[in-house]
């Protein structure tokens, strides 16, 4: 292939631009950027963006499973059961009292149900299974009964509150979270009973004055422990309820053993202990449908406490702020049983979506890398025809002569054009300066990157095309294994393997994993799919034809590498992947140039696919993107990682409220799961596995920071926001390993450094 007719170096006319930025177009007007603004008005955008819209979302979730965690868990429960004390304290006439302790005003009193009366009391629920077969129970003999609920059930179930309350039968206190309160603070004491009412009244408008300690027996089994408590809440408006007759069916020792220890002697009245909560109770409502009847047939009448001592009712109505208090907790409790079932259903769909994602990136990217490696694979004849290679550069003086150099050094013919777009660190200067042949430098003013590509392509004389970033440093044989494949007619483009040069820092060897595991995995996988969404901006190559094809290098986005891929795709050109076509770049060294980065990655990828969803309803050859690609794209760049958290998220939530092991043991089995596919990775990059000893450290903390990043862009896109170009500051440390390229930094021009940059693919770590 002979060179086409070369154009002339000149400096671009027309109307100069402020910034790297792009404009909008028709195609995506619900994704758009601009030019930067001033810099008072861009803080007060990028704060609520950044940092508050995504912190109070995260907040209000987290708060919500620690409500869930905290009403369902019981996690300030103390089920034990302490030894008994003395009883030197407690008045006899309590002990020998009845099972009605009444404290209030100072009184000491200890009353007695009638003979022929029977209340029967139903300790610690409800429970959404048993409480209605006991309430059905009760209905259908005609009977009356109290049931003391814990505040945990009840702000879990308050239905079956408000039901027992319709259906005449009385609720007292059971405590919030079942503590024994013998061994509590009156602070502690004043809590449990305070959440317990408040969960009362939001579930059925009522405060009750009805109170059962947990783990109480007789009345002559109150101790030196208990008693003082039994004051306290009396105190407090409270009548202490106990029993004197115990059923003893937490035993489940038979349905007729169970109505034989409840039938009182000789035809006294009893308080009868019951459960409809804390396991299987079926023995219990069995045992209630035939003792209610037989009694019934003896005489006895089956009252609510408040009946059988011909007292007033225990229950009161609230109305006012107590009521709205009270609803307003029942609802909160709700929302996050609500919110949290909907997370277990995206934690599964997004644990299933991972491991698929895994599971299918291995099996392709095993079978891509047996193809191309065997020795009878050709993409078609070799390709040795000279090559343009154009490289945008916008203030890159630390980097620029490194890149150059890096590219003069190649084994494949090639033309190099450097296009200054505007740099005020005198990088065109430092280009001319090196006067080495091959290399031409074409100066416009700033007008972006896409421009800068495009005005490139306009100088270039060749018809394959090498594009690359300023901060980039190619191997000698990067150029000549990236063109190969052109060998394929059908083949429009190449994506080449970008690696991080500066990976000894943290932050330098989490973005290393990141970078092989979305090339070796992620791009094979795409390949082999025929798929491909991006070609990396720091190393790609092109045809000239399909170029122009597609429109050229696009404004519309901030990912217009994102974009002349997909577009690509459209027009029905095939874009493979080179595996040795290795490049190296700066990646962000700072957690804030990261964040920039990536914030503007994930962005310009949404504005991508928005842009081309078109291609969901494409025909033919050219659709296979629009049915494969931009739905997997879609699904693993963008909505996946952003269900990802959720693991964590799970993760916290089951560490504090438990089962912690299983917890502990599922997430390990992600990250091991991760660890396998990191590993794969690098064995086909031939990369050491000394670097995968962060991927831990790098699931904790840097996928936090990709989440939040992701995050920020949805709210971005979702609310129209603007985002302009970020410059990232870079060292020019980076060579390529056993080239020729020199450290030239003493000699270099100072300037701001920063490049624009493409990601090789901007999957989040999930």
């Amino acid at each position: 292939m002979g060179p086409r007719n070369r154009r002339t170096t000149g400096t671009a006319t027309g109307p100069a631009r402020p910034s790297r930025s792009s404009g909008s177009s028709p195609s995506s007007r619900s994704l758009r950027m601009s030019g930067p603004a001033p810099r008072s008005a861009a803080r007060r955008r990028r704060l609520p963006l950044r940092l508050l819209l995504p912190t109070l979302l995260l907040a209000a979730l987290m708060a919500m499973l620690m409500l869930r965690g905290y009403v369902h868990s019981e996690i300030l429960a103390d089920h034990r059961i302490r030894p008994e004390a003395t009883t030197d304290e407690v008045p006899q006439k309590i002990l020998d009292g009845g099972p009605v302790i009444d404290t209030r005003d100072g009184h000491e009193t200890g009353l007695r149900v009638p003979d022929h009366r029977l209340v029967l009391t139903f300790d610690d629920g409800p429970d959404p299974t048993w409480t209605p077969k006991v309430l059905d129970v009760l209905e259908r003999h005609h009977a009356h009964a109290v049931f003391f609920v814990t505040g945990t059930m009840t702000s879990r179930y308050p239905a079956l509150v408000r039901r027992m309350v319709a259906e005449g039968h009385e609720v007292g206190l059971h405590t919030f979270n079942h503590p024994d309160l013998s061994y509590q603070s009156r602070s502690r004491i004043d809590w449990e009973l305070s959440q317990n009412q408040l969960a009362i009244t939001g579930a059925a408008g009522v405060r009750t004055s009805l109170f059962r300690p947990p783990y109480s027996s007789f009345a002559d089994a109150m101790d030196d422990r208990s008693w003082p408590v039994t004051r306290y809440i009396g105190s407090r408006g409270y009548i202490t309820v106990v029993n004197d007759t115990d059923s003893e069916d937490w035993q489940k020792p038979g349905a007729g053993e169970i109505v034989r220890r409840a039938t009182p002697k000789g035809g006294k009245g009893a308080i009868v202990l019951m459960h409809d909560s804390g396991g299987d109770r079926h023995q219990t409502v069995e045992a209630l449908d035939r003792f209610i009847p037989e009694l019934q047939a003896r005489g006895y009448r089956f009252d609510n406490l408040t009946e059988a001592l011909g007292a007033p009712s225990a229950l009161t109505p609230v109305t006012g702020p107590d009521l709205w208090q009270g609803k307003a907790w029942i609802f909160l409790v709700q929302a996050s049983d609500d919110i949290t079932g909907t997370l277990a259903i995206c934690l599964a769909v997004v644990g299933g979506l991972v491991i698929a994602r895994f599971a299918l990136m291995l099996l392709l990217s095993g079978a891509h890398s047996r193809r191309v490696r065997r020795k009878d694979f050709r993409w078609g004849p070799p390709v040795t025809e000279p090559v343009s290679v154009l490289v945008p550069a916008y203030n890159e003086a630390k980097c620029i002569e490194a890149t150059v150099r890096s590219l003069a050094a190649s084994k494949h013919p090639v033309e190099i054009v450097v296009v200054d777009d505007g740099s005020a660190d005198g990088t065109a200067d430092i280009v001319e300066a090196l006067n080495l042949p091959g290399v031409r430098v074409v100066r416009q003013r700033n007008a972006g990157k896409p421009a800068a590509l495009n005005r490139g392509i306009a100088h270039a004389s060749y018809d394959l095309i090498v594009m690359m970033d300023g901060d980039t440093v190619f191997e000698p044989s990067t150029v000549r294994e990236l063109v190969q494949p052109f060998g394929d007619p059908g083949v429009g483009a190449v994506a080449g393997n970008a690696k991080v040069g500066n990976r000894d820092s943290l932050i330098g060897a989490w973005q290393h994993i990141e970078y092989v595991m979305g090339f070796n995995l992620d791009r094979r996988m795409y390949d082999v799919l025929r798929c491909m969404p991006t070609i990396p901006g720091a190393v790609g190559a092109f045809r000239r034809s399909a170029l122009e094809e597609a429109g050229g290098m696009s404004h519309d986005t901030l990912a217009e590498d994102t974009d002349i891929t997909m577009a690509l795709h459209r027009a029905g050109w095939r874009v493979v992947y080179a595996e040795n076509a290795r490049a190296w770049t700066e990646a962000p060294e700072s957690v804030q140039q990261l964040w920039s980065q990536r914030y503007r990655w994930s962005y310009g990828t949404m504005q991508a696919i928005w842009k081309h969803r078109g291609a969901l309803l494409d025909r033919g050859p050219s659709g296979r993107f629009g049915r494969v690609g931009l739905p997997l794209v879609s699904l693993f760049m963008v909505v996946a990682p952003l269900l990802a958290p959720l693991i964590d998220v799970f993760l916290l939530y089951g560490v504090v409220f438990g089962p912690t092991r299983r917890t502990v043991l599922a997430w390990l089995g992600v990250l091991a799961i991760q660890a396998v596919c990191a590993a794969y990775a690098f064995r086909l990059d031939k990369e050491r596995m000394t670097h995968l000893i962060s991927l831990p450290l790098q699931q904790i903390l840097y996928r936090q920071l990709m989440y939040v990043v992701l995050l920020q862009s949805w709210i971005t896109a979702l609310t129209g926001g603007r985002l302009r170009w970020q410059k990232l500051r870079r060292t020019g440390v980076v060579e390529a390993p056993g080239g020729p390229v020199r450290r030239e930094r003493a000699a270099v021009v100072s300037g701001d450094g920063g490049g624009v940059d493409r990601a090789p693919d901007r999957s989040a770590v999930t």
